[in-house]
């Protein structure tokens, strides 16, 4: 026994010992590589413990207390206001940051760059393989399936949303003597609006989420929205582990899955059952379905199911989220809110629905969506991995001004929470929300919301249209917009992939019908 329990301990030892020495010959290569390409190292933020991940604790801690995209804006703050790109070391592996346009630009342009297999990984659970999850072949399949289906005129629906904002509506009573609704907590509601929006435009079949009661359902669909929560803050634990993301795994997190799985399965098999007629053809009339127009390019049902999941996450959180942060700022900000509300109903009137194409000319609600994006950053990171040993243009050196030299494997993660609130980019008044700003900035690098290169969001612009439409209802409905919240008034970024607010949208709204 004692010879076996040696001969491990020597095969241990063997073990780290090569470890070690490959460890050292391979920094001695890229050390000599970046020598070669004129590359100097960015500022290193290095642990304060002996295992290695003081920072990756910390900011874990500081996304618990919603405060994360904060924290790393504030870490790199700490080593220069004018440093952008730093190098942070993590057990055993090196992670850069950088909140550079120029970097952001080589990130999503050159071919050296891609997302990591830590992210693929972290979602392929839920989603599958998919346009969010795969690289090479198989992304340029998937985008290849959806990008056209995003470039056409009908999936802009006046009419599907003017059905689920009737559901909304019914949601907020108002006093009949006094206008006012009561105390509302606008987040929930908006994510039940875009799911219910978001699953009739993918499945032609809506989760109606609005117009269940929580508490009698006992249908599949009841908890597709909880399904959904719990399901990402799982895999947003697992991003943050990087290559250790297995460690963050449960049956829990397999049932959520699986539940929201069955949802879609159920329609795509309900789909592949039912002929296609020329009655369903949406250039003849009839409502656009996603997965109509899918089913006539691909038969595989895992295929279907993964590819509208992708879209469905995609369609009702990023869109919800930024809904509820418009109306968090503007009831913080009755000017905002008065002078938009005067354009819209100038403009519209209070009762007419406004067609798309006009709400993209009304320039100070784009200003508005424009702002609340930047201020708030519904996507607060993003990521690339690099596939061979390449370069970065900026970050090395003292100055800041030297290129970078990104060894093939290394993570490099993009707050754009931190780009987006630089004040030497955006001025003095960068934490202040000022729509106005937008009259003269224009945007170049720093302010990359839905991502740039061949993978930005391809519903981007239907995501814009989308919250245009609904807050320019709710500027016809309602003249006053009141913020309820109570406590300190800090601004808390709760991150589950995305940044929602983590005190939710609490107001009391008046209708302008009304006489008081």
């Amino acid at each position: 026994m004692a010879r076996y329990v040696s001969s491990a301990v020597i095969l241990l030892l063997l073990f780290i010992t090569y470890r070690i020495v490959k460890s050292k010959l391979k920094k001695r290569h890229n050390d000599a590589k970046a020598a070669a390409l004129g590359c100097l190292s960015p500022p290193v933020l290095r642990s304060t413990n002996l295992i290695g991940n003081s920072v990756l604790r910390e900011s874990m801690r500081a996304t618990k207390e919603d405060r994360g995209p904060q924290y790393v804006a504030e870490k790199m703050d700490s080593v220069s206001p004018s440093c952008h790109t730093i190098k942070v070391p993590i057990i055993d592996y090196e992670i850069i940051v950088t909140r550079d346009p120029e970097n952001a630009r080589a990130l999503f342009t050159s071919a050296d760059f891609d997302i990591s297999h830590h992210r693929q990984l972290s979602w392929m659970p839920l989603l599958g393989k998919g346009i969010f999850t795969s690289r090479g072949d198989t992304w340029k399949h998937s985008r290849a399936l959806l990008r056209p289906q995003f470039a056409r005129e009908m999936i802009s629906d006046p009419q599907l949303e003017e059905q689920h904002l009737a559901h909304l509506w019914r949601r907020l009573p108002a006093d009949a003597a006094t206008g006012w609704t009561g105390k509302v907590d606008l987040a929930p509601l908006f994510f039940k609006f875009t799911l219910d929006t978001s699953t009739e435009f993918i499945f032609g079949q809506s989760a109606n989420s609005l117009l269940q009661d929580e508490q009698s359902q006992d249908s599949e669909k009841k908890s597709l929205a909880s399904h959904f929560n719990a399901a990402k803050v799982w895999i947003d634990k697992r991003g943050a582990l990087a290559k250790f993301y297995w460690l963050m795994n449960s049956a829990e997190f397999t049932q959520h899955c699986a539940a929201i799985h069955a949802f879609a399965d159920g329609l795509v098999a309900d789909r592949l059952a039912n002929p296609y007629h020329a009655k369903q053809d949406p250039e003849k009339g009839a409502r656009f379905s996603l997965l109509n127009e899918l089913a006539k390019d691909t038969q595989d049902p895992r295929e279907l199911r993964n590819e509208t999941l992708h879209v469905l996450i995609a369609g009702r959180d990023t869109t919800g989220c930024l809904l509820g942060w418009v109306l968090y700022f503007l009831a913080r900000h009755p000017r905002v809110y008065a002078r938009l509300r005067a354009e819209i109903v100038d403009r519209f009137g209070e009762t007419a629905a406004p067609d798309f194409r006009q709400l993209a000319q009304v320039s100070y609600l784009q200003w508005i969506i424009s702002e609340t994006l930047r201020f708030a950053t519904v996507i607060p990171l993003n990521e690339r991995i690099a596939l061979r040993d390449t370069v970065l243009p900026a970050g090395g050196g003292a100055d800041g001004k030297a290129p970078v030299f990104v060894p093939e494997g290394t993570q490099v993660l993009v707050p754009l929470y931190a780009m987006q609130h630089r004040a030497d980019i955006w001025g003095a008044d960068v934490e202040e929300f000022r729509p106005e700003r937008w009259e003269t900035h224009r945007p170049g690098w720093e302010y990359i919301p839905f991502g740039a290169g061949a993978r930005k969001c391809l519903g981007q612009q239907f995501g814009r249209q989308e919250v245009g439409y609904v807050v320019s209802r709710f500027c016809q409905k309602y003249d006053r917009i009141e913020n309820m919240e109570e406590g300190d008034g800090r601004i808390r970024l709760h991150h589950a992939i995305e940044n929602r607010s983590g005190t939710g949208v609490q107001v009391r709204l008046h209708e302008a019908k009304a006489s008081t």
